[in-house]
C-alpha cells in the first residue's frame, strides 16, 4: 500500500496494487498546473484508491479535472474520464515515500521545454550554494 498527503495534511490517500504506469508529464497543462518545468503522475483504479479530505476541483480543459487542496495549494489528483475510464491519477512528488514509483517514462514531449534534456549537465549542489 502507497500512502501520502498535501503539503498540510488536510487531503490524504492511500493507493493499494500496482499503477498502470508511473510517468514525468512534460505538458503545457501540467506545467502550468503545478508551475513546474514537468509532473510525476502514477495512474491506479479509482476502487484502489482511499481519499480522505475534501479537494477543490478544477477543470482544467474540456474532459480533465485537477484535484488540489484549498489550504496549501498542492495539486494531488488527476482525473480524465474520457482519456481514462475508472482511473485517478496520483502527483507521485505527494507520496510519502516518493521514491516507490520511480517514473518508468516520460510523456507529451513533445511540449517539453528545450532545454529538459540537457538538464543533467547543469552544475548540481546537494543544499542551496552559498552566495557568490
Amino acid at each position: 500500500m502507497l500512502t501520502g498527503r498535501c503539503q498540510c495534511g488536510a487531503i490524504r490517500y492511500e493507493a493499494t496494487g500496482d499503477p498502470a504506469y508511473s510517468a514525468l508529464c512534460h505538458c503545457k497543462d501540467c506545467r502550468a498546473s503545478a508551475g513546474a518545468p514537468m509532473v510525476g503522475w502514477a495512474l491506479f483504479p479509482e476502487d484502489a484508491v482511499k481519499i480522505e479530505g475534501e479537494a477543490v476541483r478544477y477543470q482544467s480543459s474540456e474532459h480533465a479535472t485537477r484535484h488540489f487542496c484549498g489550504t496549501c495549494g498542492t495539486g494531488v489528483f488527476y482525473t480524465n474520464p474520457v482519456a481514462f475510464p475508472g482511473a485517478i491519477d496520483i502527483q507521485t512528488g505527494t507520496l510519502d515515500d516518493p521514491t516507490a514509483l520511480p517514473p518508468q517514462a516520460q510523456i507529451q514531449m513533445a511540449e517539453a521545454l528545450p532545454w529538459v534534456e540537457k538538464a543533467h549537465d547543469l552544475p548540481s549542489f546537494d543544499r542551496y550554494p552559498e552566495g557568490p
